[in-house]
């Protein structure tokens, strides 16, 4: 008994200053109270148990205990977790890595630390070096905990496009910050890139020598791309893709303003016109998740407020709250995945804000004061953002969730900027 003491002790040290908080202890998740979760070490397993660590903090589902390189293994005896030692760290969960027989998969065990029994496992081909395209195993690994936990769905498995500055082309990269990759040609400048929801396109603006904008739909694995018709000639903006991925919505640009339109891109034809009127200027359009209805900003009263339509044009009324001075325009919604509130930013005091209009309560609430923070994103989840913020000196991306206003910064080599988080990546990319 000394020697888990001792051993308990020196895992206490590491766990988190947030010790103090309350603790639950338990199955059930309720929003407000984080359960207390540790990974277990597991030998051969550093970078894939990183990574699942790492991915389960920025959930923010968990308070997750830090356990220190070198700590005990967690069995009793083969096979066995000793729950009485992870206990005195007064977690709820211990979450299992294991390499099976030859080393093609991973086990995954959720122990429930109260009950002293496993409460979910699977078993799954992953590559378990945790490296390269492998990462993402993982991070599918990370959601299904927290799916199984909390009832909620992950955004580990998922990635970002955005604009780098200095080549103007769409860049990738992992949710966590890694595997930055170029996707758009170079030479030529980008713009506005949007995910189709199957992740396996993304539309996006090409800036042409003569002045035109067309846009681009493009392939993800193999980079085929298509123009989507009617757009060869004239300047366009901001794509967004309905639910079911058919349809195509961007704003086309004119001496009269900039109205909005969509296109069947399935069978790439069918152009129809949304917004009609001369001089006001009708953007950034986002559907809802059951594509029913199109959020966009207009300025047809004098300052650009966020607006809504039914998707074939019909019905358009303002659909944010204006507050009549206190803050000034507001630009590029995003409807989240459960359909519950908006994202946007808005100007206060010469700077872009974050905000988010809730449908159901119809309130406003503001998220970010601090540097210029823009172009927000929704996660899969519908509980993070990433966004552009330049408070750490130039634009980078940052991710903040909605319910705590805990906010990362993921670095990329170059400034960034217009960012979108795709859907959940539920196979190999």
């Amino acid at each position: 008994m000394r020697t888990l003491a001792l051993v308990g002790a020196a895992l206490l040290l590491a766990a988190p200053l947030a010790a103090q908080d309350p603790v639950r202890v338990g199955i059930d998740y309720r929003p407000g109270l984080r359960p207390r979760l540790i990974v277990l070490p597991t030998a051969g397993l550093d970078s894939a148990r990183a990574i699942l660590t790492r991915d389960l903090d920025y959930s923010d589902r968990f308070e997750v205990v830090a356990i220190p390189d070198g700590a005990p293994a967690p069995g009793q005896a083969a096979g066995a977790v000793n729950y009485e030692l992870y206990r005195t760290l007064n977690a709820a969960y211990a979450v299992e890595l294991a390499q099976t027989s030859g080393g093609m998969a991973l086990s995954l065990k959720v122990h429930d630390l109260a009950a002293g029994r496993v409460r979910h496992d699977t078993t799954v081909v992953v590559d378990v070096s945790g490296t390269g395209e492998a990462r993402m195993g993982v991070h599918r690994l990370s959601d299904t905990v927290v799916q199984w936990l909390t009832g909620q769905t992950g955004m580990a498995a998922s990635r970002f496009l955005y604009v780098e500055r200095g080549s103007q082309r769409v860049h990738r990269v992992d949710s966590d910050g890694y595997g930055v990759l170029p996707m758009s040609p170079g030479g030529s400048t980008a713009m506005s890139p949007a995910w189709s929801p199957d992740n396996q396109r993304f539309a996006y603006l090409v800036m042409a020598e003569d002045g035109q904008m067309p846009v681009i739909i493009q392939e993800v694995v193999g980079g085929a791309r298509r123009t989507v018709p009617t757009t060869t000639s004239g300047q366009h903006m901001t794509p967004e893709f309905s639910p079911d991925g058919r349809t195509l919505a961007f704003a086309r640009l004119s001496e009269q303003g900039s109205s909005l339109f969509k296109a069947d891109v399935a069978q790439m034809c069918c152009v129809e016109r949304l917004t009609a009127g001369r001089f006001p200027a009708n953007l950034s359009p986002t559907f809802s998740p059951d594509g029913r209805r199109i959020a966009f900003v207009s300025d047809r009263t004098g300052v650009t407020q966020i607006y809504v339509m039914s998707s074939d044009g019909t019905d358009q009324e303002l659909m944010v709250p204006y507050d009549f001075g206190a803050t000034g325009a507001s630009y590029a919604p995003d409807w989240s995945p459960d359909g519950s509130a908006v994202a946007f930013h808005r100007m206060v005091e010469g700077a872009p804000q974050l905000f988010v209009y809730y449908l159901a309560s119809r309130q406003v609430r503001q998220l970010t004061s601090q540097g210029r923070n823009e172009d927000p994103s929704w996660a899969p989840d519908s509980r993070h953002l990433v966004y552009v913020s330049d408070r750490t000196g130039r634009s980078q991306l940052h991710v903040i969730d909605v319910e705590t206003a805990r906010v990362r910064q993921v670095p990329t080599p170059g400034a960034a900027r217009l960012p979108a988080w795709s859907g959940s990546l539920g196979g190999p990319r």
